[in-house]
């Protein structure tokens, strides 16, 4: 089947590559046209495990191009829109406009039967508005909704081999009224899309439009929530002395819980849950359901309030002010196996504490780049070593393995003073201890 992606960030760049492993004939469509030049040399513009390799034997294969002209697109039976939705200005709503021009620039170029497929994460009610737009322009094509759910460090193996796939399908009314074509010919493209998957096994859901928009956002508002349920108990723990990593274990054993998303510390960060479960929030304002998803204004609370208690700990271990102190912090990206760093939770103490007076010098084994791009005042150091060069304190705040795995009594050697504060829970307190090192940690005595 030839397929084109309308969008290629990193949802895009890696539903293209992937498509065209399963066999299709795939054309990736994007604006920036230094994005796509690096793209046709089988070159990813940002760091996501095995998404090299396969971009680089895909274009080799000549079944994956790209291109900057919308009218390439012309042909493709399905049409994967992929672009972004982020967090609208001075607003918690996600900012429409990439989708809607998107939409808007590939109706001319629709073919009778073929099929335009939603995986952007939008607020519900944009597939029907859409729906409206694409058979207006031609009344033989269809609207569907097929909503991704990647994790950024396992984008490539999420996309190949899914927990489930999300069919959001016009409803039968939609066939009679013309508003986004017909479910049947639709489900049956997607079919075709995924045999592969399918034939291994993978659940399909077929659901309408609404639900299918409602899937993604309510998952991630689900995870948010359990993470900062974690985060709360770590607030009750450190006012008790009790060890919220425990507690985690304890109550992650009940088979409802789940251990899963039980990690107390810093909090999320990235491109995907805070603008999701803002975005999530002021639609249901829009919708008169505020009172629905108002516990997803403390989940947000909770999590930034993380961010804060990291820095009164980096204070009260430098007696009270971080004024000319050397502060090494390990982590920028927002996540392990990651180099996005957009609303990086280690990124913003590294700036709060910096704006105190500290002296900060930041690692990442690959964010380093992107975050002297967002944070250009800020200090960055090639590995753990040279940022721990005579440092009073070290924060880790991103659980990269080669963090995790520092051997503390050789790191020690390398600091000034042994004071560090695992903003993640991941190193064992008492090998730190041991090892001559004051550990404190969010939600631990």
């Amino acid at each position: 089947m030839r397929i084109s992606v309308i969008g290629c960030g990193y949802l895009g760049a890696v539903h293209a590559a992937s498509m065209a492993k399963l066999g299709h004939e795939v054309v990736g469509v994007d604006t920036d046209a230094t994005k796509v030049e690096a793209l046709a040399q089988g070159d990813a513009p940002f760091f996501e495990p095995d998404l090299p390799e396969l971009l680089r034997e895909q274009v080799a294969s000549g079944r994956l191009s790209f291109t900057t002209d919308i009218a390439d697109a012309a042909g493709a039976m399905v049409h994967f829109v992929c672009v972004g939705t982020p967090q609208r200005k001075n607003s918690y709503a996600a900012d429409m406009t990439y989708v809607d021009a998107a939409v808007e620039a590939l109706v001319p170029h629709l073919a009778p039967g073929s099929l335009v497929a939603g995986k952007s994460t939008v607020p519900v009610g944009t597939a029907h508005r859409l729906a409206e737009l694409v058979t207006e322009a031609q009344p033989d094509a269809a609207l569907a909704w097929n909503p991704e759910f990647l994790r950024e460090g396992l984008a490539v193996r999420d996309t190949l081999h899914p927990d489930r796939i999300v069919y959001g399908l016009p409803d039968e009314g939609g066939v009679s009224n013309g508003v986004g074509g017909d479910p049947r010919r639709a489900e049956a493209l997607l079919d075709e899309v995924y045999a592969t998957p399918l034939a291994e096994g993978v659940t399909k859901l077929v659901t309408d439009h609404a639900t299918a928009e409602l899937v993604k956002v309510a998952a991630n508002s689900f995870l948010a929530t359990k993470i900062s349920f974690i985060n709360a108990m770590s607030e009750v723990c450190e006012a008790t002395g009790a060890d919220v990593t425990a507690l985690a274990d304890a109550i992650g054993m009940d088979v409802r819980i789940g251990r899963k998303f039980l990690n107390a510390g810093l909090g999320f960060g990235g491109g995907c849950l805070p603008k999701d479960i803002r975005a999530f929030m002021s639609r249901a304002g829009e919708l008169g359901a505020d009172q629905a998803l108002s516990f997803l204004a403390e989940v947000d609370s909770i999590n930034m309030r993380r961010r804060v208690r990291m820095v009164d700990l980096a204070r009260e271990e430098c007696g009270g002010s971080v004024v000319g102190h050397r502060i090494a912090v390990l982590g920028a990206a927002f996540k392990p196996n990651s180099d996005d760093v957009r609303d990086s939770p280690a990124l913003n103490v590294a700036a709060q504490l910096q704006l105190q007076g500290a002296d900060v010098v930041i690692t990442d084994p690959q964010a380093n780049g992107n975050a002297a791009k967002a944070w250009p005042t800020l200090n960055f150091a090639e590995t753990p070593e040279e940022a721990a060069e005579g440092a009073e304190l070290v924060l880790l705040l991103t659980e990269w393995q080669v963090f995790r795995e520092l051997d503390p009594a050789t790191f020690g050697q390398i600091v000034k003073t042994r004071r560090i504060i695992d903003g993640r829970n991941v190193l064992d307190p008492v090998t730190w201890r041991d090892a001559g090192w004051t550990y404190r940690a969010l939600g631990r005595p």
